[in-house]
């Protein structure tokens, strides 16, 4: 086993490289090395280039794929959708592991749902006694089923019952109080990501925010680049100066495709992905500070 030692100040942090490793460690990040055997060290005082932090919502500031998944099959039991290739005479439901794929290949609901429908038929529901065939009344389909289930995710949400993901709070202080500008941007609908961040961050925290961008406020869904894009220029910051938080493969490739570094704080469904292109990956944010990201960025800036 080869070791990195990270010297910031008067605190060094120690994290083991296994080559190739596929496993998972809970207690330490799994970070990208650029030797394994030399030690990076980097003084407090060299130049920062953290200038932004930007946090997808879903997965990230909570963990809420399961509360989707609610919302959507709530919403099928509701119009009572049925799809032709079933064989069970219950309404359509997504169980844990489709979604689990599902949301890992296509960002947004609307997109979620037209796919599935793409490849499994177009169903019957209340709305549309025969499956729908035109572009139009698909669409109205598609919205129908898309507000309904955004309506019972917010009462998910409102119920209090949902927290936060450990560490998010802090490390949003953290980079308010350094300076660095502050966004959130994510694949799904504004509407219900105001009430997320309402209710998961706080008001004042929502308000203060320099950047806030919804699947509404961009043509293309992550892993398409535009939102990430779009931020950039709306915060003045150039992309190569902006670190993401992500929790998906998804995500990741957005970020990335943008030009910007990410590092990746995974979930239960996202745990087995591919996050090599990460600079960094966490199980959490617990113990992830604003002055560890500012290093692990800037060992990535000094080996390029």
């Amino acid at each position: 086993m080869a070791s990195c030692t990270l010297s910031l100040s008067t605190t060094s942090y120690s994290y083991s490289y296994l080559p190739n490793a596929k496993h998972r460690f809970p207690s330490y990040p799994r970070m990208k090395l650029f030797s394994k055997h030399r030690a990076l060290s980097v003084s407090a005082s060299a130049s920062h280039s953290l200038q932004a932090l930007i946090f997808d919502c879903d997965g990230v500031i909570l963990e809420s794929e399961h509360l989707h998944r609610q919302a959507y099959n709530d919403a099928f039991v509701h119009f009572n959708v049925r799809c032709p290739s079933s064989s069970s005479p219950a309404p359509l439901n997504w169980d844990v592991q489709f979604y689990d794929e599902l949301q890992n290949l296509i960002g947004g609901g609307k997109p979620k749902m037209r796919w599935y429908f793409k490849e499994h038929g177009w169903p019957s529901s209340t709305l549309f006694a025969s499956p729908p065939t035109n572009d139009q009344d698909r669409a109205m389909l598609i919205d129908t089923l898309q507000d309904w289930k955004t309506e019972r995710y917010k009462d998910i949400i409102k119920s209090g019952t949902v927290k936060p993901r450990p560490g998010v709070l802090r490390l949003m202080d953290e980079a308010r109080d350094a300076g660095k500008k502050l966004a959130v941007c994510s694949a799904a609908t504004k509407s219900s990501v105001i009430l997320c961040l309402e209710n998961l961050i706080g008001l004042e925290r929502f308000q203060s925010l320099d950047c806030f961008l919804a699947g509404d406020d961009v043509k293309e869904k992550k892993p398409d680049p535009s939102i990430y894009l779009t931020a950039s220029k709306k915060l003045g910051i150039s992309e190569k100066d902006c670190l993401v938080v992500e929790d998906s493969v998804i995500g990741l490739q957005a970020a990335t495709k943008a030009g910007m570094s990410c590092v990746v704080t995974y979930t239960p469904s996202t745990a087995e992905q591919d996050f090599s292109e990460a600079i960094a990956i966490y199980p959490d944010l617990s113990n992830v500070r604003l002055k560890d990201l500012e290093l692990v960025l800037e060992n990535v800036v000094a080996a390029k």
